[in-house]
């Protein structure tokens, strides 16, 4: 039988609220550094996809394509180093974001870290890594809490 989990960004406000300032200190930096949103997103998708959290893939496909991504290319995002659709900064980023997401693989981490200083300046470069270490804590969050993902009801 199944316990029900604590929602913990519910039962500690107060730390939740300070995660919620911080994702908003980190937007408001990737976008003072020049980060295009779609990157932004994929990097929330692909930290998502790693740590297996349904909820912010959920939360973070309805933003990307909001902000403009194409179905096609989130579709293929678990797979991007097999395909010729993501750019050469996209690429950059979300190899960071593994990296960020796996500190322990030493030897991938560095080659990623080098192919991201060789795209973005340093405030695209931190900000990047900003993004993948925050998506990281409101994965923990929503996997740990077992955020449900629902059904929405239509519009009429």
């Amino acid at each position: 039988m199944s316990e029900q989990r604590v929602y913990v960004d519910k039962q500690s406000p107060a730390a939740y609220q300070a995660l919620v300032r911080t994702a908003e200190a980190v937007r408001a930096t990737a976008a003072e550094a020049g980060l295009d949103r779609v990157l932004v997103e994929l990097v929330n998708l692909r930290v998502s996809q790693l740590n297996g959290c349904a909820y912010c893939l959920d939360v973070h496909t309805r933003a990307a394509l909001r902000a403009g991504e194409s179905g096609r290319r989130l579709g293929v995002l678990a797979a991007w180093r097999d395909t010729e659709l993501f750019t050469p900064r996209e690429r950059a980023a979300l190899a960071l974001a593994e990296a960020t997401t796996h500190p322990a693989d030493a030897d991938a981490q560095e080659r990623a870290y080098g192919e991201a200083r060789a795209v973005f300046g340093e405030d695209e470069l931190s900000a990047v890594i900003w993004v993948a270490i925050t998506i990281n804590a409101f994965n923990r969050v929503s996997i740990l809490s077992k955020h449900p993902v629902r059904e929405t009801p239509a519009r009429p």
